[in-house]
């Protein structure tokens, strides 16, 4: 079953399992005009990759439930209608491996925890202009 997505408004995947952080980032990106489709834990966003068609962006934390971000955005590379999908870390996480890690896999940017409202929006606007450029 593929979810399907009404009108022109951009589409946005958010992999999150602090609901706390989901429920602000929903009603940020809500409030700039587009549909919000949320992941809890890693399990859950790799059935949406599964079943949803590629979505404008993706906004993805790192430190999940059964299966981490990194194993996700690896997924959502190896995909062929996602691979090209814009994605941006939305984390605590500021190892510099993981960050190098991620960067490799093509994240168009990095955003830590606690953010600012206008840094996500910067970033995320940033991000769907900018497609993702896999390191060599």
């Amino acid at each position: 079953m593929t979810t399907q997505l009404s009108g022109a408004q951009p589409f946005l995947l958010l992999v999150e399992d602090e609901q706390d952080t989901a429920d602000l980032v929903t009603l940020i990106m809500k409030e700039r005009g587009y549909q919000v489709s949320h992941a809890a834990d890693g399990s859950a966003a790799l059935e949406k990759i599964a079943l949803m068609p590629p979505p404008s962006l993706v906004v993805l934390d790192i430190q999940l439930p059964h299966v981490d971000g990194i194993t996700v955005l690896e997924t959502i590379r190896a995909t062929p209608d996602w691979q090209d999908v814009p994605v941006v870390m939305l984390t605590a996480v500021a190892d510099a491996d993981r960050i190098r890690k991620v960067r490799a896999l093509a994240v168009q940017d990095y955003v830590l925890k606690p953010f600012k409202r206008e840094t996500l929006l910067r970033y995320v606007e940033q991000a769907r202009r900018t497609p993702p450029q896999r390191s060599r």
